[in-house]
């Protein structure tokens, strides 16, 4: 094996560690600073661990009201749930749009685009009338409900540049066997949908297992928080925060984004790449 070793890719190559580094310290810091007595989390600003307290990950599971396993059984509960919803009715819109011809297909198809600008602060506000009225704050309805009707139109565009990509003589050639509409996407769409629905799940998860802002308006009851509300719980604006237990519990939280994002990162790039997504 050869090692290019010319002055330019030398010093692109550090650039690269570099910036890397720096991207990488803020996170490094907070697994030191979980690991470190809370009078000095703030007074090192280096990597350095004297006085090693894993106490901080113990007193940090059980300071709030619930065990940090509560948050994280609803965080899971609502992830779950999110992700069955957009892969099935993100998939069966896809389909719709890709291979089915029906009155108005291509003003719904830009609405459907125009939608993903929309910012959530536009609608949450009558979202959360519609919600109460319904009785379902501080539940998890309207955080999965709203997930079975196809509301994320990035994965509903997403799996349409994918199906776009499938040749229609397949579809042909399941006519003639005898499939209608429903056994064609169950039986042909949807097996060579994998690597679109791999990523759509996978962005799930990231996208709202980190969600905030959602979870914070429509849970209120300590008791059905979820995993980035609770951690929000260690901070107080009046008194001394827990700054140790928060990082213990932030490592904690961050450690299922990241084997999501490892275990699936080969279908990740797979599935973003065969749909012309750039």
């Amino acid at each position: 094996m050869r090692i290019d070793l010319r002055p330019r890719t030398v010093l692109i190559h550090l650039a690269l560690i570099a910036t890397a580094l720096v991207m990488l310290y803020p996170l490094i810091w907070m697994v030191v600073s979980s690991l470190r007595p809370g009078n000095e989390i703030f007074r090192e600003p280096g990597l350095l661990v004297k006085d090693l307290r894993i106490e901080n990950y113990k007193a940090g599971w059980n300071a709030l009201t619930e065990p940090f396993t509560r948050y994280l059984l609803n965080s899971a509960v609502v992830v779950l749930g999110s992700i069955l919803g957009n892969l099935v009715s993100c998939s069966m819109a896809a389909y719709a749009f890709a291979r089915l011809e029906f009155a108005g297909k291509k003003m719904w198809f830009a609405i459907m685009l125009l939608s993903i600008m929309l910012p959530i602060h536009v609608v949450i506000v009558p979202q959360y009338i519609l919600f109460s009225h319904a009785g379902w704050i501080n539940t998890f309805l309207p955080l999965i409900v709203p997930k079975l009707l196809a509301t994320d139109a990035f994965f509903v565009f997403l799996m349409v540049q994918f199906i776009r990509g499938i040749p229609r003589e397949l579809d042909e050639a399941a006519t003639i066997d005898g499939c209608g509409r429903a056994g064609i996407f169950l039986r042909v769409i949807l097996p060579l949908m994998v690597p679109a629905l791999a990523t759509t799940t996978i962005f799930t998860f990231i996208w709202t297992w980190n969600d905030f802002f959602g979870q914070l308006i429509y849970l209120t009851d300590p008791h059905m928080y979820t995993v980035p509300v609770a951690l929000r719980s260690f901070v107080d604006a009046t008194s001394s925060s827990s700054w140790g237990s928060m990082f213990a519990m932030s490592v904690v939280s961050l450690v299922p984004v990241f084997l999501a994002f490892l275990l699936g990162q080969r279908f990740l790039v797979k599935g973003i790449a065969t749909t012309g997504i750039k």
